[in-house]
């Protein structure tokens, strides 16, 4: 079942791995199938280097699994309620990414102080509220996956596909499960560049918005214009 999914979703797994994005067993990637149905993710605590595409588990979007030996990442739940919630996307990732995590733990929003930003994310990474005690002791992993759909109640996830989890770390979506992935690569690159922005200068100006429009919307947008045709 879903064979071309399941390499694809192993293959981005192990690119986390490739980037430098993922410690231990830190991380996770999923995709979603064709008729946005089922979803395929890695299993938990599976080491990288042992992970094989048969050791991926399908799911549905109620959490059920329904193919696969091994359970399913304990991040599961968050994925496909993002699924559920997020038209468009087809792919989702969860990291620990360094300085993507830092500015979760601190729960700061990373602002796009310069186009390198602004080519990806169209405005600033938000970041969730805090999960309440009720809200971990019961059905902590789903509730995580609710808390970023209420963040993104005013934004569109197509235009920012990352969040980060106050005090935990950061979730990127995309088209696909590849493409998750650069996003999560993007992310953790702007991040550093934030951190680094911020100890230079306290209060760094924000990027211009019609600077932000315009990087944004040439990668982007309806007439963009970066890369071949």
């Amino acid at each position: 079942m879903l064979d071309d999914l399941k390499r694809d979703v192993w293959q981005a797994n192990l690119d986390l791995v490739t980037h430098g994005l993922v410690t231990l067993t830190w991380g996770n990637a999923s995709g979603l199938s064709e008729d946005r149905e089922k979803v395929v993710i890695k299993p938990s605590g599976v080491p990288y280097d042992s992970l094989q595409p048969e050791h991926l588990v399908v799911v549905d979007l109620a959490g059920n699994v329904i193919e696969g030996s091994l359970r399913p990442s304990s991040d599961m739940p968050t994925h496909v309620l993002l699924y559920r919630h997020f038209d468009g996307i087809g792919g989702i990732t969860h990291t620990h990414s360094c300085h993507a995590t830092m500015f979760a733990q601190a729960r700061l929003e990373i602002h796009p102080w310069g186009t390198t930003h602004a080519d990806h994310f169209f405005g600033a990474v938000p970041v969730t509220r805090p999960l309440t005690q009720h809200e971990v002791e019961e059905a902590y992993e789903e509730n995580t996956g609710r808390v970023i759909v209420e963040r993104f109640r005013d934004l569109d996830p197509i235009s920012r596909p990352a969040v980060l989890v106050a005090g935990h770390g950061p979730f990127t979506w995309g088209r696909s499960a590849a493409d998750a992935v650069k996003n999560a690569v993007a992310l953790e690159a702007v991040a550093e560049m934030a951190f680094g922005t911020q100890c230079l200068r306290s209060n760094p100006p924000p990027l211009e918005p019609y600077v932000l429009e315009k990087h944004y919307q040439r990668k982007h947008g309806p007439n963009a214009q970066y890369g071949q045709f």
